[in-house]
C-alpha cells in the first residue's frame, strides 16, 4: 500500500504524468482544435499523482469536460477518487513555447470529487478530510475546494496548452502545485495524447 504524507501529497497532487510528447511531428491548427467533437481518452493507466490514473475528454460545440480517476495500481484496482469537471473552452494564440501548441483556457463551471477509497490513511493523505466527501457519492466542490482543487471563484480559468497530432489530443504537463489559474502558469511541454475513441 502506498503510503503519502500530506505535504508530500500537496507536493504531487494533479501533477502531469511523466511521459511527454517529445517527437517532431506535423501538428493540426486552431481551427480543428476549436472544432473539437467526440471523446478522447488514456489508452491505458499513465503515471499520477504517485499512482496511476486515466483521463477521459468529452468535447462539442464549444465545450469540453474531464472524468480523471486515480488508482494507487497500474491496473486501477485500489481506487482513490475520481475529479470531474466541465465548462467551455477558448483556443488563443500559437505557444512561443511549445511548436504545435495553442494557448488554451478550459474554463471549470463547475467542479466535482468521489471518494472512491474507505481507507482513512489514504483519505487524510489525500487532504480529503475536511471535504465533506462520501463514499461512492460524487460530491460538488466548486464553492468549497478541496485539498488542491480551488472553488470556482478562485479559480475558474485552467490555462493550457493543448495540440492535436495523428497520435490524439495533447495538454499541457501541469505545474507541481497545480496552479494553472492565471496565464503566467501555462505549461511549457506536452502531455503523452489521449486517443480519440
Amino acid at each position: 500500500m502506498m503510503k503519502i504524507g500530506v505535504a508530500a501529497w500537496a507536493s504531487v497532487l494533479l501533477i502531469g504524468a511523466a511521459a511527454v510528447a517529445t517527437a517532431q511531428e506535423p501538428f493540426g491548427g486552431q481551427d480543428q482544435l476549436e472544432r473539437l467533437s467526440g471523446v478522447y481518452a488514456s489508452t491505458s493507466p499513465e503515471a499520477w499523482y504517485g499512482g496511476h490514473g486515466t483521463r477521459r475528454f468529452t468535447f462539442g460545440n464549444g465545450k469540453w469536460s474531464l472524468v480523471f480517476t486515480h488508482a494507487l495500481d497500474p491496473g486501477m484496482q485500489k481506487r482513490t477518487f475520481q475529479f470531474r469537471t466541465e465548462g467551455p473552452y477558448t483556443v488563443g494564440a500559437a505557444s512561443r513555447v511549445v511548436p504545435g501548441a495553442f494557448e488554451t483556457v478550459f474554463f471549470e463551471d463547475v467542479k466535482y470529487v468521489t471518494l472512491l477509497t474507505a481507507d482513512a490513511a489514504i483519505v487524510n493523505a489525500f487532504g480529503f478530510a475536511d471535504c465533506g466527501l462520501k463514499l461512492n457519492v460524487e460530491i460538488d466542490i466548486s464553492r468549497t475546494g478541496c485539498a488542491g482543487w480551488k472553488p470556482v471563484s478562485e479559480c475558474r480559468e485552467d490555462h493550457d496548452l493543448l495540440a492535436i497530432s495523428a497520435h490524439g489530443l495533447h495538454f499541457g504537463v501541469r505545474p507541481r502545485d497545480n496552479n494553472m489559474c492565471t496565464p503566467d502558469r501555462r505549461p511549457t511541454a506536452l502531455l503523452q495524447p489521449v486517443v480519440k475513441q
